[in-house]
C-alpha cells in the first residue's frame, strides 16, 4: 500500500512533514481528438530510494508507448498489458472458461507490479543527496495501532535520498476501453454532443489514460496541458477562416482537477486551444479527473451573507458545467451549492482547495466520480423547476460530492479497513447539511429508516464495518452496507460523546480533524480508525474503546424487549429490559464464520428513556445496560393522577379553538400542546364526525386511561442505539405519543405499533393524522399507508372508507353528501402540486388504496375502477409542476391492485396449468387498465416526460402482469426499446422485461451477446451482463426451466434405492438449478453461448465487469474442462539428480564389504554408520553374509531379524525375546544404516504419523502463510525477529523430520504448537494470520487426536503380541541362533548357516517362515520385524542407491525401501504384515513346527549359494514378482490415516498359511514387492529362471524358500509366484494359469484417469535429457517408461496380461524415485499418482458376493432380525437413550455393529464373502460381551444369537462349497480370478 515504494526502490511521493526535502511532480501534456484518440507525453519526477535501482516499474494500460527517456537519455523499456493479451489453449472451446478465469486473475495480479518497465540507462548515475524519514509515515509510531499488528510497521531508520530523475514517456491512446469515455454522435444518437472525460470504469482506471504510479497513497503535485479544438462544430462544417465567428457559441472547454492557470491559443494552429492547469496540493492519480467538450459554464455566485466575507476571507470559486441543451436544468440543480459550501466552511473549517467544479456528463457508469476540486456527475441528476421527486436525491448526492473534498479526497483512509471512517464521515456531514436544508424532521426520519434497513441486513450475514485484519479493499457487495451503517454509527457516537463527555460530540472533533489535515499535523493526510478514536477521547474525555469493539469492530445489532409497570408503593416505574443479539445467535454454531464476522454477543451502554407523566412534563432517565436482562426502578415525580379523559372532551377543545381563533396566542399554544389538530372543524362537529365514521374510546377505555399515572414512555428517546426495540404499552398510550410527542421518530414508532392492532379507534386516529397538516408530511404518508391494516371485513372496510374519504378532498364532491363512497366515480380536480406535502400524501393514499385486499387475495373491483378513473380523468393543464412521477405512481398502484396477492394464485404461474379464467368483471377491468396504460405510453413517446419515467412505469406494469399470468409475456412491443437511441433507463427496463421471458432462444441470445460486446453504452453492457446471470435463477424458480424431478425422487424414496434417493435429495437447490441449466437444450446447450461467449470474454476491449459476468455465466451453464497442469520438468534442476547417483554406487560397495566383514567379531560394526542411507543394508549385516550379497536388491534388506531391527531403533514392537533384545542392545551401539529420518530415535510409527500429519497440514487451505519461513521484507514484518525469537514453519518442520531431529512425535507436535503460538503472538486476535492460525490449529488438533489414539492402539496390540513369540524361544534354543546375530553383524564371508537362513527367510517371508530355521532369534523377531521391514521398504526412495531391482511389480516399487522414506503405500503394507503376523500367532505353534523342518535344509542351500552373489540377486529379484497381486490387495484394504486399519481377516489368513510352513516366500512376496522399485524387465527372465531353479534345487538361499512355501501356501500365492516368472522351466505353466487376461478398457480408463491429474504431465512423455535438464538420466535409468509410451503399447496390443500393464506403471514410478531424491516435486507427484493407481487398480479385483448368495444372506438377516432372540441387537446403540454414556469409550464407534447396520452393508454389497459377513456378526457379539460381561443377560443372549446365525449360515456355506467344487472340476485347477485378487 502506501509503503510500496520501499519495495519498488523509488517514490513520487512528497513528504508533507518535510517540505524542505524535495518536491516530486508529474506533468501531463495531452492532445484530444474527439474521434477517439489521445496522444502526448508525461514527465514523472521520481526520487530513488535505493542505489541499486536499475529498473523503474510504472502502470500503463491500453497505451501505446512510443518513446521513453530517463534524465534526457533514451531508455530501453518493456510494455506489456496482460489484460490485452488474454488467451486460452483453445479459444473456440467454451469449456476452457476456467482457464480464462485463472488467466484473468493472473493478469490482474501481474498488472499490480506495473505494465511498463523502464531500464535506467548507464549514463544516468544515482547520486545520494541525504537522508529523510521513510516517507513521513512515522508519525504514529509512538502509538502503534493494535488493530493492525500484522501489517508492516514503519521503518524507523532513515531512508537514503537520491537526486530526482526525470522520466519522459511519449504515448498515445486509441479507442480506449477503460479509464477514458468518448461520448460521440452515432446513427442512433445523432443529436448527442461529443465530449470526453475520465471515467471510473474499473479499479485501475487511472493507469488507462496516463502512465503513472497507480496507487491511492502515492501522491504528488501535478501540471496539465490539454490541447483541444477551439470548437467542435468547425471540424467538418466550417472553414478555418470562419473560426472566429463560429466557435463563439459552443467553444470547447476543458475542466480538470486543480486550478486553471491559463487558456491560450495554440502557437502553431489557431484552430486549437491550450488549457493549462496546476494542482499544487499533493494528490493521488486516482483523484485526478478531467473532461473536455463544448460545455456550458455556470458560475455559482458567492453568498454575500456568508460569514467569511465579513471576516475578509475569500469564498472558493464554484462552477457547474453541462452540455448544450441542459442549461435550464443546471441553474435549478446547483442553486443550493453555495449554501452547502458556506455551511461546511463554517462548521468544519476552510475548504482545502482553491475551487470546486461540477461537470454533468452522459454515460457515466456510476452516479458520481469525485476527484480533487472536481466531481463528474451523471446528467440523470439534473432536473428542472417543475420536478419535485428528483430534488431530494440530487441535492443529497451533490452535497455529498462537496463533502468528499474535505474527507475522502483531502483526507484519505490510512488502510483499506479505514474506508468506513472516510465514507461514513462524508455521509455524516452531508446529513448535517441536509438537516439544515430540509429540516430536522426529514433528517431524523431518514435516520430512522436507515436504522431499520441496517437492522434488517445486519442479522449475521454482514461483516463489521471495520476489519483491521483485512488488507484488501471492502468487497463490492458490502460497500453499500458499510456506507449505510457508518454514518449511523458516527451519529450514535456523537450522541454518546455529547451526553457523557464535556464537549458537544463530533461537532468539536471534526473541525479539529480537518484543521490538522490543512495545517500538516496529520501525517500525509491519512486517517485511521485508531487515530480518530484517540482524537475523540482527547476532545471529549470519554474512552470510546468499548463502543468501538461493539459497533465498529463487531457486527450485528441488538434487539430489546421492554415492559413497564407502575409500583404504587414505591412510587416508581419498574422497567424490565431484555436484550438479544440475533447476529450472534445466527452464527452460534459456526465458529469459523463467527471468527470472521465477529458478531457481538452483548451490547452495553447507556439508554435514555423519557416518561411523560400525568402533568404532561417529560422526565428523562438513563438506564445503564450491563447485562442481557435487568429490572430497573425509575423514580416517579408526579404526585397526582392524570386528567380524566371522556367522550365530551371535544367540547373543551372546541372552546380552546374558538379562543385561538379570536387571537388568544396562549390558548392556541395550549391547544397545540394538548392535541395536534383537534381544532379542525371536521372533528368538532357532530355531523362531520358521523360522516367520517369517527370512533371514540369506550367508557371502559376511559376508566383505564383515568387510572394511568403517566401518559406514555419513550425508549431510547435520544436515538443512541441502532437497535430493534419492542415496548409493550397500552394502545391509548401510543395514541397519546402519536398526537402529543413532537418528535417524528416517536410518531413513526407509534404508527408502526398501532398498525399491528387495527380497530375503529386506530383507523380514526390514522385518518386524523393524515388530515392534520401540522404533522410532518412523512408521518402523514405513513399514517395513510397504515390505514390498509384497518381495511378488512372485520372492521367493515372502515380503513378503505377513510382512504376514499381522504382522497375525495382532491376530487369533485358527490352531489349527495351521503353518497356511497364505494360506488362513487372519483373524478379528480385539475392537479395542483404547489403544496408539496399534499402531493406526497396524495401519492401515498393512492398506493395504500391499491394494497387493500379481500380474503381471497384479490383487490375489490371498486379499487381497480378507481385507479383506472384516476388515469382516465387526470388533468394537469393548470399545474405548474410536471405530473410524470404522479402518473407513474398511479400506474404502479394499478398494477399492484390488478395482481392478486393470494398465495395459491401467486404460485399458479409456476405450475404448468393455465391460469384460471377470469370472471367478466375482472376481464373488463383488466382491459380498461391495459388500454389506459398503453395510452400513456403512446403519449410519452410523442411528448416525452422527464427521463421517460412514464414509459419505464408502463414496462414495469406489463412485467408485473406477465409474471402474474394475467397477460402473456410478449417481448415484441418492448424489444425495439432495448435498442440504441432510447433513453438509458428505458432500455434497462425493456431489457428487464426481456430477461423475464425466454431470452435464451438462439436469435435473442445472439442479440444479447452482441449488446454485451459492442453496445455504445457501458451502463447497458454491464446491466445486460448482470441480468443474464441473475435472470436464470428467476426463470428456474418461475418454472420456465425444469429442474431434475425433485418431487419424484421424494415420492419414491422408499422404493429400495433409498440411499441413492436420499443423496439426491440432499443436493442443494443451487446444485439442482445448475444441473437443470446445463441440461437445458436452449440454455446450457445453446449454440450462441458456446460460439460467442469465449471470443467476447477474450476481446481486449471487453468491459471488465462484463467479462466477469460472462465467466459467471459460463460457470453456471457449461461444465469447465479441467486445465492441464503446466509442464514442470524444467523445474527439476540437474544438480540434485547428479548428487543422487554417486551415493548409489558407494552404498553398493559398502554393502558388499559388509558381507565380507561379517566373518569378524562385532567390531566390524563400525563401518555400518557410513551406510545410513541404505537402511536395508544396515540390518543385513546382523543377519548373514549370504543375505548381504543379495543386498543389492531391495528385497535383501527386508530379511533382517527383528532383533537387528530393534537394535537400529527402527521398530518399537516389543515382540523380540529376551536374548534377541540383548543382541539388539548390542546392535544399537552401532548407528549403522539407521534411516536419517529416524536417526534421532523416532519410532517408525511416529515417523509415519508425523509425515502424514505434515502432508495434511501443508495441503490445508489455511496453511498458505505457514508453508515457508517468515521473510521480514517479503512479508512486510521488519520487526518479526525482534518479537519472535524461535521462528518455526511447516517447511522447517519437514526438514527437521527428514533429518531425524525429532526423537518422537511429541517433539514434532511441540514445533507445530510453537509455530501457531508465534503466529498468535505476533498477530493480534482477529487479524487474518491469527484467524488462519486458529483454524489450522483446530484442524491439527482433530487430526492429532486421531493419530495419537491410533498409535496408542497399535502399541497396545504390539505389547499384546509379544506373548505369541513365547513359542519362539524353544526355537531359539539352538546355540547357532544366538551366535548368528554376532557373526552376522561383522562378517559376510563366514558361512554361518544359521544366520544365512535367518536373513533369507526374513527376506522371503517377512513372516515367521524363515525365522524358524534361524533359530530362537529368527522366529520371534521374524513375525513382527518382517512386517515392519515391509512398511519401511515402501517408504525408502533411497532404494535408488542400490542396484535397481527387477521390474516385477511396478505398482509395488514405491514400497521397496525398507526404512527411510515411507511412501503412502508403506503404511498399508505394514498394516497387512501386522495382521498376517497376528493371524500366524493365532494359528498356534503348529505352524512354527512346520517351518522348522525346512529351515535346516534351506540353511544348507544358502551356504552353497553364498559364494555367487549374482545368483542371490537374481533370486531376490524374482521374489518381488510375487508382489504384484499382493500390492493390489493392500491398496484395497488400506486406509489413509489409521495406522492400524488392517485388511479384513480373510485377506490376511492366506498369507498367514504360507508363513506357517516355509511361508517365507509368501511373506516375502508381501514385503519384497514393496521393495522392488526400479524395474528391470531384462532381469525378469533371470529372476524367473532362478525361482524355478530354486524349486528344483534347494541350494539357492532366498529363492529356495520362495518356491517351497508357494507350494505349501494357498493357490493364490502360488499364482503370484508363477505370474512374474517368464522362463519356461516349470513355473511358466503356472504363470499363464494365474495371469489375469488383459482388460483393455480398464487399462485405458486408468491411463485416462492418471493423465487428468495435475501431477501427471511430467509422466506423459519420455524424458528428454536436454530439454528437461537431466543429462545423466539414461545412464541411471536403463528401462525408461512413461504413460504416453504405455498408451502406445496398449494400442498396439503389446500387453498380454494385466500384470504386464501394472508392471509398466510401477516402472514409471520406480524410475522416478530412483532418479530423483526424496521429497522432490517429481517424487511427490509419483506418490500421488501411485496412490490413485493403487486405488483404481484394486477395483477390477474387488470381489462381490454372487447374487444368489447375497439374496440368501439378506433373507437370513431379515429372518434373524424378526426372531425374538435378536431384539437387543436390531438397532444401533444410543448411549443417551439407553443411559450408557460410556459405551463408545469402551467400544470404538468404527467397531460398533448391529443387525440393521450389517443388513444395510449387505444391501450395499460391502461384503466380499460369507466369512466377512460372519466376521461383522462376530464383532457385534464380541462388543456385547465386552461391554456387558459374559455372565450378563445380554451376554447370554449374544451367545444364543451367535449359535443361531451360525446355524442359519451353515446351509448357505454348504451351497457355496458345492458351487466351488463344481467350478474346480470345470477349471481344472485354474484358480478363480477373485481368489487371485484377494491375494493380490
Amino acid at each position: 500500500m502506501q509503503r510500496e515504494h520501499i519495495r519498488r526502490g523509488f517514490s513520487i511521493y512528497v513528504d508533507l512533514t518535510r517540505r524542505d526535502v524535495y518536491t516530486s511532480h508529474q506533468k501531463v501534456v495531452l492532445e484530444v481528438d474527439f474521434t477517439g484518440k489521445l496522444w502526448g507525453y508525461t514527465e514523472i519526477t521520481v526520487v530513488p530510494t535505493s542505489k541499486d535501482l536499475k529498473t523503474i516499474h510504472l502502470h500503463a494500460r491500453q497505451c501505446d508507448i512510443h518513446s521513453v527517456t530517463v534524465a534526457s537519455h533514451p531508455a530501453d523499456f518493456v510494455h506489456s498489458d496482460p489484460l490485452a493479451t488474454l488467451s486460452v489453449s483453445d479459444a473456440t472451446d467454451v469449456h476452457h472458461h476456467p482457464e480464462l478465469k485463472r488467466k484473468v486473475y493472473s493478469a490482474l495480479q501481474e498488472g499490480d507490479e506495473g505494465e511498463l518497465s523502464i531500464a535506467i540507462p548507464k549514463e544516468v548515475s544515482l547520486r545520494q543527496s541525504g537522508h529523510r524519514a521513510a516517507n513521513g509515515l512515522i508519525s504514529e509510531a509512538a502509538t502503534p495501532e493494535p488493530q493492525t499488528p500484522g501489517h508492516p510497521s514503519q521503518p524507523l531508520f532513515p531512508v537514503p535520498e537520491f537526486t530526482p530523475i526525470l522520466v519522459n514517456i511519449g504515448y498515445s491512446i486509441k479507442n480506449p476501453a477503460d479509464g477514458i469515455q468518448f461520448v460521440l454522435p452515432s446513427e442512433s444518437y445523432q443529436t448527442r454532443v461529443p465530449h470526453v472525460y475520465t471515467t471510473p470504469s474499473s479499479p485501475d482506471a487511472a493507469r488507462c489514460w496516463v502512465p503513472c504510479v497507480d496507487n491511492l497513497w502515492e501522491k504528488c503535485t501535478w501540471d496539465f496541458e490539454f490541447i483541444v479544438p477551439r470548437s467542435l462544430e468547425q471540424q467538418d462544417v466550417l472553414s478555418e477562416d470562419e473560426d472566429d465567428t463560429a466557435d463563439s457559441e459552443y467553444p470547447t472547454v476543458v475542466i480538470c482537477s486543480g486550478e486553471l492557470v491559463e487558456q491560450v491559443s495554440h502557437p502553431y494552429n489557431s484552430s486549437k486551444t491550450i488549457f493549462v492547469f496546476s494542482q499544487p496540493t499533493l494528490t493521488s492519480v486516482q483523484h485526478i479527473a478531467w473532461a473536455a467538450g463544448p460545455f456550458h459554464t455556470h458560475a455559482i455566485p458567492a453568498d454575500l451573507s456568508a460569514a467569511e466575507d465579513a471576516s475578509g476571507t475569500t469564498q472558493p470559486l464554484m462552477h457547474a458545467f453541462c452540455l448544450p441543451g441542459h442549461e435550464s436544468f443546471l441553474t435549478t440543480t446547483v442553486s443550493f451549492m453555495r449554501s452547502a459550501m458556506s455551511f461546511y466552511v463554517n462548521e468544519f473549517g476552510s475548504y482545502p482547495f482553491g475551487s470546486h467544479k461540477l461537470v454533468f456528463v452522459e454515460e457515466l457508469p456510476t452516479q458520481r466520480f469525485d476527484a480533487t476540486t472536481l466531481s463528474l456527475v451523471t446528467v440523470d441528476l439534473l432536473y428542472g423547476d417543475d420536478v419535485i421527486d428528483q430534488v431530494y436525491e440530487t441535492r443529497h448526492s451533490l452535497c455529498h460530492a462537496l463533502a468528499c473534498q474535505w474527507i475522502g479526497i483531502n483526507i484519505q483512509q490510512k488502510m483499506w479497513s479505514d474506508t468506513w471512517l472516510v465514507n461514513g464521515l462524508g455521509l455524516y456531514i452531508t446529513g448535517l447539511f441536509m438537516r439544515k436544508l430540509f429540516g430536522t424532521n426529514e433528517y431524523r426520519y431518514r435516520l430512522k429508516k436507515d436504522m431499520e434497513r441496517v437492522i434488517e441486513l445486519d442479522g449475521g450475514s454482514m461483516p463489521p464495518i471495520c476489519q483491521p485484519q483485512s488488507l484488501d479493499p471492502p468487497d463490492g457487495t458490502n460497500i453499500s452496507f458499510i456506507n449505510l451503517k457508518s454514518p449511523l454509527v458516527l451519529h450514535i457516537l456523537d450522541r454518546r460523546l455529547g451526553k457523557s463527555g464535556t464537549s458537544l460530540g463530533l461537532s468539536r472533533v471534526l473541525p479539529k480533524l480537518f484543521l490538522s489535515a490543512i495545517s500538516g499535523e496529520m501525517a500525509n493526510n491519512l486517517i485511521s480508525t485508531h487515530s480518530f478514536l484517540r482524537m475523540c477521547r482527547k476532545v471529549s474525555g470519554i474512552d470510546p474503546r468499548s463502543f468501538a469493539e461493539q459497533w465498529i469492530y463487531g457486527s450485528g445489532c441488538p434487539t430489546f424487549g421492554f415492559s413497564a409497570s407502575f409500583n404504587r408503593k414505591k412510587m416508581a416505574v419498574e422497567i424490565t429490559m431484555r436484550q438479544d443479539a440475533p447476529a450472534y445467535k445466527h452464527l452460534e454454531n459456526n465458529e469459523i464464520t463467527k471468527m470472521m464476522l465477529k458478531p457481538v454477543p452483548f451490547f452495553e451502554g447507556q439508554m435514555t428513556i423519557r416518561i411523560h407523566e400525568a402533568d404532561g412534563t417529560p422526565y428523562e432517565h438513563v438506564l445503564d445496560i450491563r447485562s442481557p436482562f435487568k429490572r430497573y426502578e425509575v423514580p416517579f415525580n408526579t404526585k397526582y393522577k392524570r386528567v380524566r379523559r371522556n367522550t365530551k372532551r371535544y367540547l373543551a377543545r372546541q372552546a380552546a379553538a374558538q379562543a385561538a381563533a379570536e387571537g388568544d396566542a396562549d390558548a392556541a399554544a395550549a391547544m397545540d400542546m394538548v392535541d395536534m389538530g383537534f381544532g379542525l372543524d371536521i372533528w368538532e362537529k357532530e355531523q362531520e364526525r358521523e360522516n367520517w365514521k369517527v370512533a371514540d374510546w369506550t367508557e371502559e377505555d376511559e376508566q383505564n386511561m383515568a387510572g394511568q399515572t403517566y401518559e406514555w414512555i419513550r425508549i431510547d428517546a435520544d436515538f443512541e442505539w441502532i437497535a430493534a426495540i419492542a415496548f409493550d404499552q397500552k394502545d391509548y398510550m401510543w395514541v397519546s405519543q402519536l398526537q402529543r410527542d413532537r418528535d417524528v421518530v416517536a410518531q413513526y414508532e407509534a404508527i408502526l405499533v398501532l398498525s399491528k392492532t387495527p380497530n375503529p379507534i386506530i383507523s380514526s386516529t390514522f385518518t386524523k393524522t393524515v388530515l392534520v397538516s401540522n404533522y410532518y408530511f412523512r408521518i402523514r404518508c405513513e399514517a395513510a399507508a397504515a390505514l390498509v391494516t384497518c381495511a378488512n371485513q372485520r372492521l367493515e372496510w372502515l380503513g378503505l372508507f377513510h382512504l376514499f374519504k381522504l382522497f375525495l378532498r382532491y376530487c369533485y364532491e358527490p352531489e349527495d353528501p351521503k353518497a356511497d363512497l364505494f360506488s362513487h366515480t372519483y373524478v379528480p380536480r385539475p392537479n395542483d402540486f404547489s403544496d408539496f406535502a399534499e402531493y406526497f400524501v396524495r401519492k401515498s393514499i393512492l398506493s395504500a388504496i391499491s394494497r387493500v385486499r379481500f380474503e381471497n387475495g384479490k383487490s375489490p373491483p371498486v379499487i381497480r375502477q378507481f385507479l383506472v378513473d384516476q388515469l382516465r380523468y387526470n388533468d394537469n393543464t393548470t399545474n405548474p409542476y410536471a405530473d410524470a412521477f404522479y402518473i407513474c405512481n398511479i400506474i404502479s398502484a394499478l398494477g399492484c391492485a390488478t395482481v392478486s396477492s393470494h398465495p395459491p394464485e401467486r404460485g399458479e404461474f409456476i405450475s404448468n396449468d393455465a391460469a384460471p379464467a377470469q370472471d367478466p368483471q375482472d376481464a373488463a377491468l383488466l382491459q380498461a387498465a391495459l388500454s389506459e396504460v398503453d395510452r400513456y405510453r403512446s403519449m410519452d413517446r410523442l411528448i416525452p416526460t422527464y427521463h421517460n419515467v412514464v414509459t419505464v412505469a408502463v414496462i414495469e406494469f406489463q412485467m408485473l402482469l406477465s409474471l402474474a399470468g394475467l397477460v402473456p409475456h410478449d417481448p415484441r412491443p418492448f424489444f425495439p426499446l432495448t435498442r440504441e437511441g432510447n433513453y438509458i433507463q428505458v432500455r434497462i427496463a425493456a431489457f428487464d422485461y426481456l430477461f423475464l421471458g425466454r431470452w435464451y432462444t438462439p436469435k435473442i441470445m445472439r442479440y444479447i451477446l452482441a449488446v454485451m460486446a459492442s453496445d455504445s453504452s457501458r451502463i447497458i453492457r454491464r446491466h445486460v451482463a448482470r441480468s443474464a446471470c441473475q435472470s436464470l435463477a428467476l426463470l428456474v424458480s418461475m418454472g420456465e426451466m425444469k429442474t431434475p424431478k425433485e418431487a419424484d425422487s421424494l415420492m419414491i424414496e422408499e422404493d429400495g434405492n433409498g440411499g441413492e434417493r436420499v443423496k439426491e435429495n440432499k443436493k442443494s437447490e443451487t446444485e439442482l438449478m445448475i444441473k437443470a441449466l446445463r441440461k437445458d437444450r436452449e440454455v446450457g446447450k445453446n449454440e450462441a453461448i458456446r460460439e460467442f461467449l469465449m471470443p467476447i470474454a477474450l476481446a481486449p476491449d471487453t468491459d471488465c465487469e462484463v467479462r466477469w459476468c460472462l465467466l459467471k455465466l459460463a460457470d453456471l451453464l457449461i461444465r469447465g474442462q479441467e486445465e492441464t497442469a503446466p509442464k514442470v520438468t524444467i523445474h527439476l534442476p540437474p544438480t540434485p539428480v547428479a548428487e543422487a547417483p554417486p551415493p548409489l554406487p558407494t552404498v553398493k560397495l559398502s554393502s558388499k564389504s559388509q558381507r565380507s566383514l561379517k566373518s569378524g567379531a562385532p567390531t566390524p560394526k563400525s563401518p555400518l554408520p557410513s551406510f545410513t542411507f541404505p537402511t536395508k543394508l544396515k540390518i543385513m549385516p546382523s543377519n548373514t553374509p549370504v543375505d548381504t550379497s543379495a543386498a543389492p536388491t531391495p528385497s535383501t534388506p527386508a530379511p533382517p531379524t527383528a532383533s537387528g531391527r530393534r537394535g537400529g531403533g527402527e521398530f518399537s514392537v516389543p515382540k523380540v525375546p529376551a536374548k534377541v533384545a540383548a543382541t539388539a542392545q548390542k546392535e544399537k551401539k552401532i548407528p549403522k544404516a539407521v534411516p536419517k529420518a529416524q536417526s534421532g530415535g523416532m519410532p517408525l510409527n511416529d515417523l509415519r504419523a508425523c509425515r502424514t500429519a505434515l502432508k495434511k497440514l501443508q495441503t490445508h487451505k489455511k496453511a498458505a502463510v505457514f508453508l515457508q519461513p517468515v521473510d521480514p521484507v517479503r512479508d512486510r514484518a521488519p520487526n518479526y525477529f525482534d518479537i519472535i525469537k524461535s521462528p518455526m514453519d511447516l517447511s522447517t518442520m519437514g526438514a527437521k523430520l527428514e533429518q531425524g531431529q525429532y526423537k518422537d512425535r511429541f517433539a514434532f507436535e511441540a514445533d507445530f504448537r510453537l509455530m501457531i503460538n508465534n503466529a498468535k503472538t505476533y498477530n493480534v486476535a482477529g487479524s487474518f494470520v491469527h484467524a488462519e492460525a486458529v483454524a489450522l490449529e483446530s484442524f491439527f488438533d482433530t487430526t492429532w487426536v486421531r493419530i495419537n489414539k491410533t498409535l496408542e492402539a497399535a502399541s497396545k496390540k504390539e505389547q499384546a503380541q509379544p506373548a505369541p513369540p513365547s513359542p519362539a524361544p524353544p526355537i531359539q534354543t539352538p546355540a547357532p541362533p544366538p551366535k548368528v546375530p554376532k557373526a552376522s553383524t561383522p562378517t559376510a564371508t563366514s558361512a554361518a548357516t544359521p544366520p544365512v537362513p535367518i536373513l533369507k527367510l526374513k527376506l522371503g517371508g517377512g513372516g515367521g517362515g524363515p525365522s524358524a530355521p534361524n533359530g530362537t532369534i529368527s522366529s520371534p523377531a521374524a513375525s513382527k520385524p518382517a512386517p515392519k521391514a515391509k512398511g519401511k521398504k515402501p517408504k525408502e526412495p533411497k532404494l535408488s542407491e542400490v542396484p535397481p531391482p527387477p521390474p516385477v511389480s511396478a505398482p509395488d516399487t514405491a514400497l521397496a525401501p525398507p526404512f527411510d522414506d515411507i511412501d503412502d503405500g508403506s503404511a498399508d503394507l505394514l498394516e497387512e504384515v501386522i495382521a498376517i503376523e497376528r493371524q500366524q500367532k493365532e494359528k498356534g505353534k503348529g505352524h512354527e513346527r512346520r517351518r522348522t523342518p525346512p529351515a535346516p535344509h534351506k540353511e544348507k542351500e544358502r551356504e552353497k549359494p553364498a559364494p555367487p552373489p549374482p545368483t542371490d540377486k537374481s533370486k531376490e529379484r524374482s521374489i518381488p514378482k510375487l508382489v504384484i497381486g499382493k500390492r493390489k490387495k493392500e491398496e484395497v484394504d488400506t486406509t489413509e490415516d489409521e495406522i492400524l486399519a488392517l485388511a479384513t481377516p480373510a485377506k490376511k489368513e492366506r498369507p498367514s498359511v504360507p508363513a506357517a510352513g516355509s511361508s517365507s516366500a509368501p511373506t516375502l512376496s508381501v514385503s519384497t514387492p514393496k521393495r522392488v522399485e526400479s524395474p528391470a524387465p531384462a532381469r525378469n527372465g533371470v529372476a524367473a529362471h532362478k525361482s524355478k531353479e530354486k524349486l528344483s534345487k534347494p541350494s539357492p538361499p532366498t529363492t529356495d524358500h520362495v518356491p517351497t512355501p508357494s507350494r505349501v501356501s494357498t493357490k493364490g500365492k502360488e499364482k503370484e509366484h508363477s505370474r512374474p516368472v517368464t522362463p519356461a522351466n516349470g513355473k511358466p505353466k503356472k504363470a499363464p494359469t494365474q495371469a489375469t487376461p488383459l482388460n483393455e478398457k480398464k487399462c485405458r480408463d486408468i491411463l485416462r484417469l492418471l493423465a487428468k491429474q495435475p501431477e501427471a504431465p511430467i509422466f506423459m512423455r519420455p524424458v528428454d535429457p536436454v530439454a528437461d535438464g537431466c543429462p545423466t538420466y539414461y545412464d541411471e535409468i536403463k528401462e525408461p517408461m512413461d504413460f504416453g509410451t504405455m498408451h502406445t503399447k496398449l494400442a498396439e496390443g503389446k500387453y498380454a496380461t494385466m500384470e504386464d500393464f501394472a508392471k509398466d506403471v510401477g516402472l514409471v514410478f520406480n524410475n522416478c524415485r530412483t532418479f530423483n531424491p526424496p521429497t522432490t516435486y517429481p517424487v511427490n507427484c509419483a506418490d500421488a499418482l501411485e496412490k490413485l493407481f493403487k486405488k483404481e487398480w484394486a477395483k477390477p479385483a474387488e470381489k462381490k458376493l454372487p447374487p444368489g448368495e447375497r439374496k440368501q444372506l439378506v433373507a437370513m438377516m431379515k429372518r434373524l432380525i424378526d426372531e425374538p432372540i435378536s431384539w437387543v441387537f436390531r438397532d444401533p446403540v444410543d448411549p443417551v437413550a439407553l443411559g450408557i454414556p460410556t459405551y463408545f469409550d469402551v467400544i470404538p464407534r468404527k467397531d460398533a455393529r448391529d443387525l440393521r447396520t450389517i443388513l444395510s452393508k449387505l444391501n450395499q454389497e460391502k461384503f466380499e464373502s460369507i466369512d466377512a459377513l460372519e466376521a461383522d456378526l462376530d464383532l457385534m457379539i464380541k462388543n456385547a460381551i465386552l461391554f456387558n460381561g459374559e455372565d450378563s443377560e445380554v451376554g447370554d443372549m449374544a451367545v444364543k444369537l451367535q449359535n443361531r446365525y451360525r446355524e442359519l449360515l451353515a446351509p448357505i456355506r454348504g451351497g457355496q462349497a458345492n458351487g466351488q467344487a463344481k467350478r474346480k472340476g470345470v477349471d481344472a485347477g485354474k484358480p478363480p480370478p477373485t481368489k487371485k485378487a484377494k491375494l493380490g
